[in-house]
């Protein structure tokens, strides 16, 4: 099977962030999304908002942007839209909140959007489809070639558990404590197409193993692959989508810097024939489980001896490495930020800080609605 990909001049900047729809008397979810965006979408052809979307199930609806070229316009593009939405939801009594889990509403309870691709994928996944109430958020960027995708993604594939810890925000599940900093990164493992990318070196290799999935009824297009990072042919770039939903939108802006900047980094090193090669498995493994387990408090495998860095010194390293990108692309200032969520904590050290010992979790979904209407991280 021949794939194109439709190639991006350069680091074009894309971001779809997974709102979740809160009930302000309960602070339990709310199936409110084909209401809203009906009156979203009045006005517009065929009476779809075109950057307000449905998810999965109606406790949820995805805004997203067009294709943008700094974070700053993208940032911008998001607001606009956040403030439809949220107008929106007002009106009805609900807010809008944006974290990886939600901490007490139950799956069982959620409605499943009026789709026809969604009720496949019900049947088909059964139990692991209908536990999937979960929120992320992720960053398309541009890339000029297919083989450059596949060396970014490969290159990139050793960063995923820095985007993790970074934006980790669902310590509970259920109206439980997990222990784990991002319970949503092992729920969504469940899939069979999700979690790390496959081990591929060329766009033939991509082109084969679709078509062998395919061949298998394992899936029925590309869009079925839900890796951590995946070259998206009719975008024309790597799309990051190991994050949780983050609370502010300075968060979201900062890694979208990030992913930019390392995106930038990454595609100069192959053009000079010295782009990384794909880490060991077992690395790459390890990694992202102590990151979905620890957030910034994980230790790195940093190499094939063991050897062990903090994830906050790996980070801080990762932000040096990348700021001459940053200040090529124009989002320094945003690059920045990541060392304001290092010193903040992410959001599951802050969601934690709220709950009074896990006793008042109402209080957490209290403190991520104010985060994101004021864009302020939680001290």
């Amino acid at each position: 099977m021949q794939i194109e990909f439709n190639a991006s001049p350069g680091p074009s900047l894309g971001i779809e962030v997974e709102l979740e729809l809160i009930d302000v008397r309960t602070g339990e979810l709310a199936s409110a999304a084909s209401e809203i965006l009906a009156e979203l979408g009045a006005g517009h052809p065929g009476g779809e908002h075109p950057k307000a979307k449905h998810e999965l199930f109606e406790c949820c609806i995805e805004i997203i942007t067009g294709v943008c070229t700094t974070v700053a316009e993208a940032r911008a593009d998001l607001e606009a839209t956040l403030g439809e939405v949220r107008a929106a939801a007002t009106a009805r009594g609900l807010t809008v909140v944006c974290s990886g889990s939600h901490p007490f509403s139950l799956p069982g309870e959620q409605r499943v959007s009026p789709s026809e691709r969604y009720d496949r994928l019900v049947d088909e996944m059964q139990w692991m489809a209908r536990r999937l109430q979960i929120f992320g958020v992720h960053v398309h960027v541009g890339v000029r070639s297919a083989e450059k995708a596949v060396a970014i993604t490969n290159g990139l594939s050793a960063y995923i558990p820095h985007f993790l810890a970074l934006s980790a925000s669902s310590p509970y599940w259920e109206g439980h404590d997990t222990g784990l900093a991002s319970s949503r990164s092992k729920v969504f493992e469940g899939l069979p197409t999700a979690g790390l990318p496959a081990d591929i070196e060329t766009w033939a290799d991509f082109e084969e193993y679709m078509s062998t999935l395919v061949a298998a009824e394992a899936i029925s297009t590309v869009r079925e692959v839900w890796w951590d990072i995946r070259p998206h042919p009719d975008f024309g770039t790597v799309e990051l989508r190991m994050c949780d939903g983050m609370a502010t939108m300075t968060e979201i802006a900062a890694v979208a810097a990030l992913a930019q900047s390392l995106v930038l980094h990454l595609d100069g090193l192959h053009d000079d024939d010295l782009a990384p090669g794909r880490q060991r498995p077992w690395i790459l493994r390890e990694n992202k489980w102590r990151a979905g387990r620890y957030g910034i408090e994980a230790g790195f495998i940093v190499d094939e001896k063991g050897t062990v860095a903090p994830a906050r010194v790996d980070i801080d390293r990762l932000v040096a490495l990348v700021t001459p990108q940053a200040e090529q692309l124009g989002c320094a200032d945003e690059l920045a930020d990541i060392r304001r969520i290092l010193e903040h904590g992410p959001s599951y050290q802050r969601q934690r800080a709220a709950s009074d010992g896990g006793k008042n979790l109402w209080a957490v979904v209290d403190q991520l609605a104010r985060e994101l209407a004021s864009d302020e991280m939680a001290p």
